[in-house]
Parts: C-alpha cells; sequence; structure tokens
C-alpha cells in the first residue's frame, strides 16, 4: 500500500539469476515503489519479497550533491569495495613498518588486483564517454554540471559498481540516442540480474528477456522482450474474450432453463441442478487492455513550397553584457544553408549540445539567425513543441482555459469534446493542472499545437515524461499527419516509424546521413563508440577486505610484489586482447548482415518468374549483388580467422 492506496495484492512473480527484466505498467501502478521494496526502502504490508542475502545491488541514486570532486573520482566511488580496499591499504601504509602489517598489505594488492584496480581509471573513462562526457569535463567538479548531467554521473556510478542485481528506472530519461545506443550495448553484456523501467520500447527491445507487468494489482511474467510482450497479451485478450463469451453462452442458456421449468414439478429437480450450476459457475472477468489512448493531427493548413529556406545562416545565442551593454555572438551551428520542402519529415541526430535544439529554435523563430538570412514562405503555420513549452503552461489554469485562450470565439462543448479526445475528461478538464503528471502536461501541450492546425511541426524531445501508451498514439498520429515535420527524438521506435531522412549536427555543421537508425548505430560503433562498450563492472566474485591474518614467517614483500606482477601481466594481456575482440565483434556483425543479404537475393532468384525476357534488366542487377556478397563474405571471413588466431597466439 501507498497511503490507502493498495498497489499490489497478492501478488506473486519468480525471477531467475541472469534474466533482463522489463517493469512496466501504467503511471502510478507501482513500478518505482516495487524498485523500493527491492532496495529495503519501503516493506511490504504482507507477504515476502527475496533474492540472495549475498547479492550486491546497484541502482542510481535520485540525488547528486554539489561537490568539487572530479566527475571521473565521483564515478568511480560506484565501486564502494576497491574505494574501501583503497582507503585500508592507505592507512597501512602509513603506519611504521610492521611484519603484520607487510602481510596485510600483501593480500590488499591482491584483493586490489581481483578487483582490477589497475584498470579502474581507464575503465571509468571509457564508460564516461559512452555516456557522453569528454575527457575535459572528466576532470570538471560535479558541481558544475547541469541536472541531467548529474544524473549521468550518478548512472556512471551505478554502471561501475560491481553488482549481481542493478534497477534501473528510466536511464534513458537524461541521455541522448548516441549515449542510449551505448548503454543498451552495455546492459546487454551485463552478466548480473537486470531489471530496468523504461518506456523507450526499442531500448526494452535491445535490452530484456523477460517483461514483468503491473496489471490490476498483479505481477505478471512473460518471457520474451516488450514487442513479443504486446503478441502474447493479444493472444490472451482474443482468448479471454473467447472464454468470456462462451461462459455468457452457458450462464443464458441455465438462466433460460431455470426460469422456464422452475415451477413445473416434472422439471423441477432438473432446474435445481441447473441452478446449482449456474451458483458454481466462477464469474469470469474480462481482461481488460489499458484503455488505448489515441488522437489524430487535424488537417494541415494549405502550405507554401519551400516552406522555409535559411541561407548561409549561422544559429546560436546573442548575448548582453550588462555592465556596457555590449553584445558578443556564441555560434553554435555555421554555415547553415537548407530549405525545407512540403512533405519532408526529417529526424535530426547527434549529442546534446551538438545544436539540435538552437537549429530548431531558429527554424521556429524563436532565436533570430546570427548571421544569414531566414526566409518563410507565405502561409507557414509553425507547430513547435519542446520542454520550455510545457513549462510555460500555467500552473494555476486549467486545460479548458488553455484552449480556450486560443480559441476564444468557439464554443465551450466543441473544447471540452477536443480535449476529452486527449484524455481530459469529466471535472480534469476544468482543474488547476498543478497537480497534473509530466506526461499530463505535455499532453495538454500537444493538444494546443494540434488544435492549431500547423502545416509545420517542430517537435524537440515530445516524448519525455509521457509513457508507454501515450508514446504509441502520438507516434501513430505523426506517422499520419500531412504536413512537413522536423523532429529531435531519442526514441528510436517513434523516428523509424515518423521520419524518412536523418541529419547529423555534428562540430557545429549540419550534414545529411545516407542511411536509416541501424545504419547510424553501426556508423556510431565504427567510430566514436568503437571503444569502451566492453567496460564492464571490475569483478563478478565477491571481493573482501582482508583482515588481520597472524604473522607468517614467509617472505611478504615478496609475495605482494608476486601479486603485482601477476595484476600486471593480465592486465597487459586484457589490453591485448580487448582491440582484437572488438574487430571479431563487428566482424561477425558485418558477415551476419552480409548473409541475410545474400539470403534475399538468393530467394529471388530462386524464383522462375526472374528469368523471364521482362525481368533481364533486374536478373543482371540481382546476378552482380549475389557476386559481391559472396566475395565480401569469403573476405571478411578470412578476416574473422587470421583475428581469431591472433587471439589465440595472446593466450587466455
Amino acid at each position: 500500500m501507498r497511503g490507502t492506496k493498495p498497489l499490489l495484492e497478492a501478488a506473486d512473480c519468480t525471477l531467475n539469476p541472469g534474466d533482463k527484466i522489463g517493469l512496466i505498467g501504467a503511471n502510478g501502478n507501482g513500478k518505482s515503489s516495487l524498485f523500493g521494496l527491492l532496495r529495503g526502502e519501503l516493506h511490504v504490508d504482507q507477504g515476502e519479497i527475496d533474492f540472495p542475502s549475498k547479492w550486491r545491488m546497484a541502482y542510481v541514486a535520485q540525488e547528486t550533491p554539489a561537490l568539487d570532486r572530479p566527475a571521473l573520482e565521483y564515478a568511480i566511488d560506484g565501486d564502494v569495495t576497491l574505494r574501501r580496499l583503497e582507503a585500508e591499504l592507505a592507512r597501512l601504509e602509513a603506519e611504521p613498518e610492521s611484519a603484520a602489517n607487510g602481510l596485510q598489505i600483501g593480500e590488499l594488492h591482491a584483493a586490489l588486483a581481483d578487483a582490477d584496480a589497475y584498470t579502474v581509471q581507464s575503465r571509468g573513462e571509457q564508460l564516461l564517454l559512452g555516456l557522453g562526457f569528454s575527457l575535459e569535463q572528466m576532470q570538471q567538479p560535479v558541481a558544475s554540471f547541469s541536472g541531467g548531467w548529474r544524473m549521468r554521473l550518478n548512472l556512471a556510478q551505478a554502471l561501475m559498481c560491481p553488482s549481481d542485481l542493478l534497477l534501473l528506472d528510466e536511464p534513458t530519461n537524461h541521455l541522448d540516442l548516441d549515449a542510449i545506443i551505448w548503454l543498451e550495448d552495455w546492459l546487454k553484456r551485463y552478466a548480473g540480474t537486470l531489471i530496468i523501467i523504461s518506456h523507450d520500447r526499442d531500448f526494452l527491445d535491445g535490452v530484456v528477456n523477460v517483461i514483468v507487468h503491473i496489471d490490476e494489482r498483479k505481477l505478471k511474467r512473460y518471457t520474451g522482450n516488450y514487442s513479443s510482450f504486446e503478441r502474447q497479451r493479444a493472444a490472451q485478450m482474443i482468448l479471454a474474450a473467447g472464454t468470456l463469451e462462451k461462459q455468457q453462452r452457458q450462464r443464458a442458456h441455465l438462466e433460460s432453463f431455470v426460469n422456464r421449468f422452475k415451477a413445473q414439478a416434472s422439471k423441477a429437480r432438473q432446474a435445481q441442478s441447473r441452478m446449482k450450476a449456474l451458483a458454481k459457475m466462477e464469474e469470469l472477468a474480462p481482461l481488460r487492455a489499458a484503455a488505448e489512448f489515441s488522437f489524430d493531427f487535424r488537417e494541415p493548413l494549405s502550405a507554401p513550397n519551400p516552406l522555409l529556406v535559411l541561407e548561409d545562416v549561422n544559429a546560436g545565442y546573442r548575448m548582453v553584457n550588462p555592465l556596457d551593454d555590449s553584445t558578443s555572438d556564441k555560434t553554435i551551428v555555421s554555415g547553415i544553408n537548407f530549405s525545407l520542402q512540403i512533405g519532408q519529415r526529417i529526424g535530426l541526430l547527434g549529442v546534446n549540445g551538438a545544436g539540435k535544439s538552437t537549429l530548431i529554435k531558429t527554424i521556429a523563430g524563436e532565436l533570430a539567425p546570427l548571421t544569414g538570412e531566414s526566409t518563410l514562405g507565405k502561409g507557414l503555420s509553425i507547430g513547435y513543441f519542446a520542454q520550455h513549452q510545457v513549462e510555460m503552461l500555467r500552473h494555476d489554469e486549467s486545460p479548458l482555459w488553455h484552449l480556450a485562450k486560443i480559441a476564444p470565439t468557439v464554443r465551450e462543448q466543441e473544447l471540452r469534446n477536443f480535449l476529452g479526445g486527449f484524455n481530459f475528461p469529466g471535472t480534469m478538464v476544468t482543474s488547476s493542472i498543478a497537480p497534473f503528471s509530466g506526461g499530463e502536461k505535455a499532453r495538454l501541450a500537444l493538444a494546443l499545437i494540434v488544435w492549431q492546425r500547423p502545416n509545420l511541426l517542430l517537435l524537440d524531445e515530445p516524448t519525455n515524461h509521457l509513457d508507454l501508451e501515450t508514446r504509441e498514439a502520438l507516434t501513430m498520429a505523426l506517422a499520419q499527419f500531412e504536413g512537413t515535420l522536423v523532429v529531435v527524438s531519442h526514441d528510436r521506435h517513434l523516428l523509424r516509424a515518423t521520419t524518412d531522412q536523418f541529419i547529423i549536427v555534428a562540430d557545429g555543421r549540419l550534414q545529411p546521413f545516407d542511411g536509416d537508425l541501424d545504419d547510424y548505430r553501426d556508423w556510431l560503433f565504427q567510430t566514436k563508440l568503437g571503444k569502451g562498450t566492453n567496460v564492464l563492472p571490475a569483478a563478478h566474485k565477491q571481493v573482501e577486505i582482508p583482515v588481520s591474518s597472524p604473522v607468517s614467517n614467509g617472505p611478504t614483500v615478496d609475495r605482494r610484489d608476486q601479486k603485482r606482477l601477476e595484476a600486471e601481466q593480465r592486465q597487459k594481456t586484457a589490453a591485448q586482447r580487448k582491440p582484437i575482440e572488438n574487430k571479431i565483434k563487428r566482424l561477425e556483425e558485418q558477415i551476419a548482415k552480409r548473409n541475410e543479404q545474400k539470403a534475399a537475393v538468393d530467394a529471388q532468384l530462386a524464383d522462375s518468374a526472374m528469368y523471364e525476357a521482362a525481368n533481364k534488366a533486374k536478373l543482371k542487377l540481382l546476378l552482380a549483388d549475389q557476386s559481391f556478397f559472396t566475395k565480401d563474405l569469403a573476405q571478411l571471413e578470412a578476416d574473422w580467422l587470421e583475428q581469431q588466431e591472433q587471439l589465440e597466439k595472446i593466450g587466455a
């Protein structure tokens, strides 16, 4: 219970070590409370929650103190056992030399080697690089970072901590797409048990193999990823509907018999028998889906073509010095030559801070170009959604007030009906929005945009704070939107469904990306994410701080040196193996992709119709593709064998 609200009642669920579990359910159903139970911050009112007592648990702290400590050291602090070992070693080495100290110092060095202490700096750096920090930022104090970046540091601490159980609550909320792709790859390699709360379906699909659904105060376990859960859930609902219908027919038949014959003496016994059967029949409740929320964008106003043109534009911020009113320009994206045509559906890619939001604000007219010219087509109507739009809503006013403000001449009932379509029913439509959730406020901001019938939609992270159902509704609405779309989002499912071309914003420039999101992922791993994806928590065995031992007659210093040499050798071997293992992984991915492409070509060539005269040109192209894929596969496999031989030479 939370207060008087029951979250779970007689809920049972068994999870297995090594499972990667997606915990899903409507907002307010108890997902975060369940995490609180696992962390021991909340206690069950009835029943038991149990996992092995020796398991080490890692989770993301919600608060980040404003420390002067460098970001890298703060991330490494996540490995609490390692830090305790280091502190104990420092304490002993500071004391006067003694035989007992020498032995214990040797044991501490061995324990530190087991905890991979000699690689911790490089592991921490690679992990922070993956999460979007530069080497320079790693040395900056924690206090210098904004809230979103501090949450990344807390996530880094959780990933640095060797753990058997890792709890992640919406870990992608403060990440850009590049960091999400890196995190997804990291979590696939995590050897412990993972429970993750997320509203990002592509992320869940890529990571989890079990779904636990909180539904009607029960925990329901499904094997497979989120897409598999959706299929299983739909099948269950069809089956439940059929079973319910069959029971209703049986019940109607029994009731009809009882009503007709209960007054007849000759049929009394049979009627009594039917009445007992009716009483025993268990009432089946219909298996209900969550109330599906959907909406449509209204038909856009007629649009000019092109909608807008940016010529030699530098985009950024003009800052005024309050002392002398002088101005200085901070350019974020330069040399923009960009025209937007009717019907284009563009996704902007790039890390946080690269300039995606700056570009969208410049297109929207919220920022004037620092240099160059911006020309808007006559009749252009822009619908602009960004997080600050949500923050600009009047918290003391209602959804109806907000809509009436932009549609003062429309009848109230029409406004109420429209808002009802956005899940603002009954008294909610006239209530102050102050207690609304982030998702409900975002939904209201979307409703206000939809009402205005824009012919150009500019969306900057529109899925923040939205649950899975609302994200899906937005995705479906955008897919059917008849206007022009420019979107920044870390939700790959939304990007795949709603855009058909990508532009990368990087190094202060715009450049088109010729490929889809899978190609973008491959490109990331071949370039900036090529390192660091194998950086997992130090060791998966327990590391204990040695306690004082009886003095031994053996040469403790020699033993300590031996342990250190062994650790250095292990580190050297690991450093030699790592780049080769990375190459092997990339080759295996390329081989798998080429095999798929060749199989598709072979299937087409197996069709006898392909050899008809009308298909001569296509046949020639397919044969050329088949030859290319065959040769490329042979080369890739030869490269793979060569890398395997190098790995064997290094040794395990």
